[in-house]
Parts: C-alpha cells; sequence; structure tokens
C-alpha cells in the first residue's frame, strides 16, 4: 500500500492525501462504513457506492471466523468474492470484540481464549491467529491483535495491557512477514497505538508502532469511556510521534464533531457504527444539526432532510415522510436513514479534504462544528 500525502493545513496538522490499495484508491481524510459480518446493516452494496460514494469499508475478524467461517470464506476466494464488493476492504483484528466480552474471556501471553458469543464454544485468539484469519479473509488492510482496555482502565493495568499488546504485535509483524497473501494480491498490517489516558503510555506506544514501520498505523483504545478532551489529548500526543508519511487510522470514534477535532489533529482514516445504528432509531444527522425524526414536530414539514443535499435521499424524501414510515415501523425507514446519514459521514469528510486543499480548513471546521453539533 502506497499513501501520498498531498497537502498539510497551514494552520493545523490536518492533512489531505491518497493511498492505494490493489481493489482502488482511496482519498483521505475517510470515513469507512462498518460492516462487520460482511455486510453495512441494511444497505446493498449498489447504494454503497452509488449513493454514499463509500471508497472502503470495514470488516471485523472475530464475527466473520464464527460466521460463516473461514472455510467458507476461503472456498469464495476471499470476502471481496464472498459479498460481491470490489473496492477496499479493512479488518479490525477482533481485539475490541475480545474486550467487549471482558465477563467471558480469559488473556494470557499466548493469546486470547473466549467464548463464541453464538453458540459458547470455547476459542482462541493468537496474534498469528489473527493474522492468518485476515489472510484468509483478503482484507486489504489487516489489524494486528490487541487488547482494548477500558478508557477508565487504572495506569498499572494500562501498562500491563499496553505491554502485552506490543508484545502481540511483535508477533504479528514477524508471522505477517513470514506468510503471503492467499488471493495474489498485497495486504497491509497495521499496528495499533494504546496507553489509556495516561500521556507517558501513549507516548511509548506510538514510538513502539512506529518503529515497526509498517505502512500504516492505527490509534485505538478511545471513545471507550474517557472524557472527550482526554480522547483529543492522546490523539495529538501520538500524531506528534507516528510517521507523516503513513496513514493514521482513528478507530470506532465517533461523532461528527469527534471526526472534525481528530483531522484537525491529523488523522486520515475514521469508523463507526453510529450513522447506522442511530440511523436505525431515527436519528439523522445533517449539515444543519441533529434531527429526530421520530418526533412531532417534523410530522408536517415536507423538505428535504438536509437542505444542502449531502445525499440523494434528500431528492426523494422529505422528513415527513420518513417520520410516517418510522411510526408505522416500516423497515424502509431505517434503511432510508441508514443511508442518509453514511451519505453525511462521506460528504462530511469529502468537505473537510476540500477545505483542507484550499487552505481554509479551520474556518470551515468551526462553522460546521456549530451547525453539525446542534439539535433542531
Amino acid at each position: 500500500m502506497n499513501f501520498v500525502l498531498q497537502h498539510t493545513d497551514k494552520f493545523s496538522c490536518a492533512r489531505a492525501g491518497e493511498f492505494f490499495t490493489a481493489h482502488g484508491t482511496v482519498q483521505t481524510p475517510i470515513f469507512m462504513p462498518v460492516g462487520t459480518a460482511g455486510s453495512v446493516k441494511g444497505v446493498h452494496f449498489q447504494e454503497l457506492k452509488q449513493d454514499i460514494k463509500a471508497q472502503i469499508i470495514l470488516g471485523n475478524t472475530y464475527h466473520l471466523y464464527l460466521r460463516p467461517g473461514i472455510d467458507i470464506l476461503e472456498q469464495a476466494g476471499g470476502l471481496h468474492k464472498f459479498i460481491g464488493w470490489d473496492k477496499p476492504i479493512l479488518t479490525d483484528s477482533g481485539g475490541f470484540q475480545v474486550f467487549s466480552l471482558a465477563h467471558n474471556r480469559k488473556l494470557t501471553e499466548e493469546g486470547a481464549i473466549f467464548h463464541s458469543h453464538i453458540d459458547g464454544s470455547k476459542r482462541l485468539f493468537t496474534p498469528e491467529k489473527v493474522v492468518d484469519i485476515q489472510r484468509s479473509i483478503g482484507a486489504d488492510i489487516m489489524m494486528a491483535f490487541d487488547e482494548c482496555p477500558s478508557g477508565t482502565a487504572d495506569y498499572q493495568y494500562a501498562k500491563t495491557s499496553m505491554e502485552l499488546t506490543h508484545r502481540w504485535l511483535a508477533r504479528c509483524m514477524k508471522h505477517f512477514e513470514q506468510t503471503e497473501p492467499r488471493y495474489g494480491y498485497r495486504q497491509s498490517l497495521f499496528p495499533i497505538v494504546q496507553g489509556c489516558v495516561y500521556p507517558e503510555l501513549r507516548r511509548r506506544s506510538a514510538e513502539f508502532v512506529a518503529a515497526q514501520n509498517a505502512q500504516g498505523n492505527a490509534i485505538g483504545g478511545l471513545a471507550v469511556g474517557e472524557p472527550t478532551e482526554k480522547m483529543y489529548e492522546m490523539i495529538e500526543i501520538v500524531n506528534e510521534i507516528l510517521p507523516q508519511d503513513k496513514p493514521r487510522y482513528l478507530m470506532g470514534v465517533g461523532t461528527p464533531q469527534n471526526i472534525l477535532e481528530a483531522i484537525e489533529r491529523g488523522v486520515d482514516m475514521f469508523d463507526c457504527v453510529m450513522p447506522t445504528r442511530n440511523g436505525r432509531n431515527g436519528m439523522i444527522f445533517t449539515s444543519e444539526g441533529i434531527i429526530n425524526l421520530r418526533n412531532a414536530k417534523w410530522k408536517n414539514d415536507f423538505s428535504p432532510i438536509d437542505p444542502n443535499g449531502a445525499s440523494f435521499v434528500d431528492t426523494q424524501y422529505s422528513k415527513a415522510f420518513v417520520r410516517h414510515l418510522f411510526h408505522s415501523k416500516e423497515l424502509l425507514a431505517m434503511q432510508i436513514a441508514s443511508i442518509h446519514n453514511l451519505a453525511f459521514y462521506l460528504w462530511l469528510v469529502e468537505q473537510a479534504r476540500e477545505h483542507i486543499l484550499k487552505g481554509d480548513f479551520l474556518t470551515w471546521k468551526k462553522e460546521m462544528l456549530k451547525r453539525t453539533g446542534q439539535r433542531i
């Protein structure tokens, strides 16, 4: 994977770039819709391409390993062919899922022992196995196996966890270098910076990760319970150390405001379930603010969902109609909301890129923070 840094904002760390994979080019900053089990909930791949204009999507190693299973994916020729998606795919290593199974897993030096949430069967993830699984999935970008501690973890736990993540990372990198892709195209492996909310640990982790000389790097363990300002502080600390000439991926974040703040601090890649999860519950993100389409105030509002046309649904469906669908429990409501929210997120990062290149990113960002953060 080759990353080209095209422009850096004069007044902040915001960057515009692009990277090249076997399945296409991705322009940054970029938001990646989450397709945990190989699909983005309620959204067709045609809509992802044409209406949402997704350049890359995210899958999850833990979920794909359990179902449909690696044998099926290998028989299909990899995840791209299995799902019919010919653009880039990134896979999370499953570290966060193991974190979320805290009551049902055990960490050892070897790896993470856990029980499947599907059938309760006992499983083991090691750094080497996670690399092998992602080789079989065929993701363009693979993530190293890590432990993701809570944002409220104490210093000693965060330190022990980070050191374990570093030892696992060394094994991931070694196994990655000793194995070959399965489907005839190159894959990349991104290490993950951990360290919770402790500046010293974040610096140490960023230095260790940078020393791996990987083709890109990720920042993990944020938006997991820590205060928002702490998250921004950790991003700043880490990005002072991570290489300028490699893409930086902030995992699992977040709101439009989080994304804009992180772009200002030098982040290039994002993913989050919020656009689809919140959309299915009637929360709509727009360029003018946040809308709860279940509210009565939209009953007689026949205006577009977003007056600035962030998505194609804005030209077809009114607030009143989509509210009617939600109250009628029509599945189309969740589909429209998901498509709109994803298209809005992609529109937002595209606008950020344009303003970085234009040279007025901070002025634009200040206005967008005020507008997108308000509830209307």
